[in-house]
């Protein structure tokens, strides 16, 4: 990421006639599809990114992330590569791991080249072309995973120079890819360090997209400094949604050293339009950005504010994410934004999640919300929701015991201890004090075996 160095004067959208009128793609849907602006899993169901990224070309050693990042609830990681022509190249058995990795937990692989990171301007970075070579020595890898992977041909391929040639060098980079016979999603960044303060990307996505033969392109936006207020995010993200052309929050973060984002505007707006966002990123920042680090040295269970903010918070991972459907072996009836969709016949019925409890407080007291808000086989996220009653409270003490043999494995904002099956909640320094009537919430990732009922909770305010 590099300094804005101006700010171009606003494009109108080209007139995208022929985009509006696309349906489902001609090609057998083996894998990820795009429909309307929309993306669809290999059951047609819609997929909408909730994740975040890992650097996992700069700490290979690092494999317990991809567990860490499923146990809190993410959908989807980014997982960074190289093809050598920067860091040292991820060999293709090494991408066969990081897909198996993947797949053994339940998540979509976002796999991005990262030597491509601001060509132009930065002389050690890499072409899309150099990119596109470097998937197609590994497309043995590659090919047979397209329910599993998305191929983001190259991380924010141009700086703020030479960025016109973006249009060109992406559509000849996707038409490479799909002469070798990847017929996977393709993921695309756009220039200008990823934030597209020219609206290239913006401008010619339409183009860029036809030049696909499959119809099966996704546009990726970083937002870091350029979008700093609401206003902004809207009207980026809303063209391309009028557009019908699919785009992805591919990166952003709550600060950057160009300005400072407006992560809630950016979570907000996404959840409110079913569009996907990763968040930037698990572990490992160095250069003056070690504020963007979710984890304290990639440990779950030491989450930064960060951290806390984008799994836990309002329109967080944790309350947003819904798993493909590829791995529930059935399909939903309805898609994460609410809107219902065709479902093949169910090969097996998904775990039921149990409805929440809540205990209501006296006057004065408290009130707890248990809620599951997401199982997977052996293995949960709970959400426990404190309210204040009619007057305001310092502290607050929830407490439970689960009849089936449920643990819990890690907790974040409480301080949670057990006693066999009876569980203790405690506030943490910065969420004790409740006004009447105002709300916190902790959560936690839970293992569960058979049954997974709702234990009744109480609630003690000090």
């Amino acid at each position: 990421m590099k300094k804005l160095l101006s700010v171009a004067g606003a494009a109108l959208l080209t007139a995208l006639a022929a985009v509006f009128a696309l349906g489902q793609p001609a090609h057998a849907a083996t894998g990820f599809s795009v429909s309307n602006g929309r993306l669809y899993d290999a059951n047609g169901v819609e997929f909408v990114m909730r994740g975040v990224n890992h650097a996992h070309t700069w700490y290979p050693q690092q494999t317990s992330s991809f567990a860490n990042i499923k146990a809190l609830g993410a959908n989807t990681v980014r997982v960074v590569l190289s093809s050598g022509d920067r860091w040292t190249k991820n060999s293709a058995a090494d991408v066969a791991n990081v897909i198996s990795l993947c797949k053994a937990n339940r998540m979509i692989c976002v796999l991005e080249v990262h030597d491509t990171t601001g060509y132009g301007e930065d002389g050690a970075a890499t072409t899309l072309a150099k990119a596109t070579d470097y998937w197609l020595s590994i497309a043995d890898v590659l090919k047979g995973q397209e329910k599993y992977v998305i191929v983001n041909i190259g991380n924010e391929p141009f700086g703020n120079q030479g960025y016109s040639a973006w249009t060109t060098d992406t559509s000849n980079a996707i038409k490479r890819l799909r002469a070798a016979g990847l017929t996977h999603t393709i993921m695309v960044d756009a220039p200008n360090w990823g934030q597209d303060w020219t609206f290239t990307m913006r401008d010619n996505a339409g183009t860029v997209f036809a030049a696909d033969p499959q119809r099966n392109t996704v546009f990726s936006i970083h937002m870091y400094g350029v979008f700093d207020t609401s206003a902004e995010i809207s009207d980026y993200l809303g063209r391309f949604r009028t557009a019908g052309l699919p785009i992805v929050v591919g990166e952003f973060g709550f600060n950057h050293s160009d300005g400072n984002p407006d992560e809630d505007a950016i979570m907000a707006y996404a959840q409110a339009n079913g569009i996907g966002y990763l968040g930037w990123s698990w572990s490992g920042n160095g250069g003056g950005v070690e504020y963007l680090d979710m984890t304290t040295a990639f440990n779950p269970a030491q989450l930064t504010s960060w951290g806390q903010r984008i799994f836990s918070g309002a329109n967080g991972i944790a309350a947003t994410s819904r798993e493909a459907s590829v791995y529930a072996g059935s399909t939903p009836t309805a898609s994460p934004t609410g809107s219902p969709t065709t479902s093949p016949t169910p090969t097996s019925s998904p775990s039921p999640t149990p409805p929440p409890t809540t205990t209501p407080p006296p006057s004065g007291g408290c009130a707890a919300t248990y809620t599951v808000a997401n199982s997977w086989q052996g293995g949960f996220q709970g959400e426990v929701k404190v309210t204040a009653g009619a007057a305001a409270i310092t502290g607050w003490t929830v407490r439970w015991t689960f009849a089936n043999g449920q643990s819990v494995t890690q907790a974040w904002n409480a301080s949670v201890s057990n006693s066999g099956s009876a569980y203790t909640a405690r506030n943490v320094d910065y969420n004790g004090r409740l006004g009447a009537g105002a709300s916190t919430s902790f959560g936690f990732i839970g293992s569960w075996q058979g049954t997974n009922s709702t234990p009744a909770v109480t609630c003690t305010a000090s």
